[in-house]
């Protein structure tokens, strides 16, 4: 593939502006400055450096984001400011999309894509992904509802009773909670109908890939071949 090319699939920019960083020196290839645009090279694997800070050629964009609190997942937000800010511009201008989203006060793992066909599965209500969301709740959590949760509780706008995939009780007031719904504040409906209140709430896991604790609040990480796969584990 030409550098120009490769270049402008990975984000940086028009034609025209790809030759111009190439013609200005300003990209390198096995850490050697390359000034000829049109210059062959196997995409697959190969490392390149623009302005010095290193990229990987990847053919899709699979993000794993440690969402902090204060956040909209929008590229147009309204009231906080935007997960999107948080990623280098190359990323931005191929047009990735959060993979579902988290409310502004929700922390925790969020995934990132331009894969059309990924985002589908693991936002679509018929795949029941697993997601798991570890909750700080206002009141301690008794035995009941506990068990209004695992059982199935009633929530406006669902034909059916929505229940957790498994809860496990942290402490007086925490809990692992796991659901396989895509619904708009979901944890924090459910246990407002089972009796309590969300007062923290974080995703730590998507399928089988939970998120790593090396992983900072506001940091993001690539996601390769392994990792893609225990996402597409359900247990």
């Amino acid at each position: 593939m030409e550098l120009e090319r490769l270049l402008r699939s990975q984000g940086f920019g028009s034609r025209a502006e790809c030759r111009a960083l190439v013609g200005e020196g300003r990209v390198s290839v096995g850490g050697e400055v390359c000034e000829d645009a049109s210059a062959q090279f196997e995409p697959e694997g190969l490392s390149f450096a623009v302005d010095g800070r290193v990229w990987r050629y990847w053919r899709f964009v699979y993000l794993a984001l440690n969402k902090p609190a204060g956040y909209e997942c929008s590229q147009q937000p309204q009231h906080h400011r935007s997960v999107y800010s948080l990623l280098p511009l190359p990323l931005l201008k191929r047009g990735i999309q959060t993979v579902g989203r988290l409310d502004q006060d929700t922390t925790g793992l969020l995934l990132l894509s331009d894969d059309g066909p990924f985002i589908h599965r693991y936002t679509s209500p018929r795949k029941l992904i697993p997601k798991v969301y570890e909750v700080v709740t206002r009141h301690p959590i008794d035995d009941a509802q506990v068990a209004a949760l695992l059982n199935g509780v009633e929530l406006r706008e669902e034909a059916r009773m929505v229940s957790a995939a498994a809860c496990v009780r942290l402490g007086e007031r925490q809990l692992r909670l796991t659901v396989t719904l895509g619904r708009y504040h979901l944890v924090k409906r459910m246990l407002a109908a089972a009796g309590n209140r969300v007062e923290a709430l974080q995703r730590v896991e998507i399928g089988g890939f939970a998120l790593p604790t090396a992983l900072a609040a506001g940091q993001w990480m690539w996601l390769d071949l392994p990792q893609l796969a225990l996402l597409a584990q359900r247990g």
